[in-house]
């Protein structure tokens, strides 16, 4: 299954789109200090839904009245949920066959539908009439919509109270991908996806399985004894009921029963971060990495702590490492090591990374990347890409912190290119 991607590595990508807006067609960094606003080591991000739970670590939990046990509640279905896009492959062709699209609930596949000639699909969530089914696949018929593999486990009682709350939960432990023979897919989540919501997911992208040194899930984990596995399922149960403290203290005793439980450290290191203790969960990942040294997650998490504290040389050796590992799985890897280059002042590194961190980012969850691109195209005097750069930012993210940012380069960019100058002068 593909890695989770946090909220607060999403916060740490918006907080290097900050810290470049110092760097305006200069390629220095280090000693600039983060802009008023920027997401901290530690701080929780807020605002954003369709991530893990993890990522909310110190955030007050809602308290929400019950309801009266008398009253007895109108029993009423969640509405479909419609999704479509189109699976590509890396080089931007279409699969040579026609591809299925599974959802992956709690690492159990379920065929959902096919793509077309020219890899686009569209699917209702639980309606996969005509799918042929593989025989590893749950086949079950104890879920709501005729299967247990679509995350309703856990949250059939909440029929009685209504189709909203069923929306919010039905998928949290699922995610969508692409299915062919020799070749792996890039993972869409599903938490909180909702029937109103936009169906278009984007683009699936297929990487042709070649072998790589990493792994996304730790192997070492898997040999973790029942007690301290124990200890980790409560404290992953914990982290669903937003019990953060429970959940800390479960992964620590896991880790006490089990020094070499990778995935135990890694999920207590980021409560750690995001409770503001990025020290000490520094410390948690390091574990990690050291007991299962092809575990990526952690090292991705690192970079992230080393991006916050502006540590570049740091950030690049990180995950140039990770990138060795995974090449695949984590576009922010590419992103963290583009801007790392650009402060290191290695233009063409930055730049080749900007540009791999844009094509794995199908899903745009790191719309920095095009901000960095922009300002090393018009480092480059390159001010027609730079610009084309700067307004794909701005239509990704026209309300970030640094979008006024974009907007003045793009301003600056094209009354020069108005009044026919060939260069832009360094700002």
């Amino acid at each position: 299954m593909a890695p989770r991607i946090g909220l607060r590595v999403i916060a740490i990508a918006a907080a290097v789109g900050l810290l470049l807006q110092s760097g305006w067609g200069q390629g220095r960094g280090g000693a600039t200090s983060a802009p008023t606003g920027s997401t901290g080591a530690g701080t929780t991000p807020t605002g954003t839904t369709g991530t893990s739970a993890t990522t909310n670590t110190g955030r007050t939990p809602t308290t929400t009245t019950p309801t009266n046990p008398t009253t007895t509640q109108p029993t009423t279905l969640p509405q479909p949920i419609f999704l479509s896009g189109r699976v590509l492959l890396e080089d931007g062709s279409p699969p040579p066959e026609s591809v299925v699209i599974e959802r992956v609930c709690g690492g159990s596949p379920h065929a959902e539908g096919y793509t077309d000639s020219k890899g686009y699909f569209g699917i209702q969530l639980g309606q996969s009439q005509g799918v042929i089914q593989d025989a590893s696949e749950s086949n079950s018929s104890g879920g709501l919509f005729g299967d247990s593999s679509n995350g309703l486990g856990s949250v059939r009682s909440g029929v009685g109270s209504g189709s909203g709350a069923m929306s919010e939960m039905r998928y949290m432990n699922c995610d969508l991908q692409a299915k062919l023979a020799g070749f792996r897919s890039q993972a869409v989540n599903l938490a909180n996806r909702r029937a109103m919501d936009n169906p278009d997911v984007g683009i699936i992208l297929l990487h042709r399985m070649i072998p790589t040194e990493g792994t996304t899930i730790s192997a070492s984990s898997l040999a973790a004894p029942k007690d301290a596995r124990k200890a980790y399922d409560k404290g992953m149960d914990s982290i669903k009921k937003k019990k953060w403290e429970d959940a800390a203290k479960s992964f620590e005793k896991a880790t006490e029963l089990y020094p070499g439980y990778a995935s135990a450290w890694y999920e207590l290191g980021r409560l750690q971060a995001a409770g503001g203790a990025p020290d000490t969960a520094r410390i948690s990942f390091e574990c990690a990495a050291k007991a299962d040294p092809k575990y990526t997650a952690p090292l991705v998490e690192l970079a992230g702590l080393d991006v916050q504290a502006k540590k570049w040389q740091a950030v690049a050796a990180t995950t140039e490492k990770a990138i060795r590992l995974d090449s695949f799985d984590y576009p922010e890897l590419f992103f963290f090591n583009a801007a790392a280059n650009y402060y290191l002042r290695n233009a063409e590194a930055a730049e080749k990374n900007a540009r791999q961190a844009l094509r794995l980012d199908t899903q745009h969850r790191y719309p920095q990347s095009a901000y960095l691109l922009g300002l090393i195209l018009a480092a480059k005097k390159d001010l027609t890409n730079a610009a084309e750069q700067f307004r794909a930012f701005l239509k990704l993210a026209p309300e970030s912190a640094d979008a006024g940012a974009a907007r003045q380069k793009l301003a600056q960019i094209e009354q020069i290119t108005a009044q026919g100058f060939p260069t832009l002068k360094d700002q």
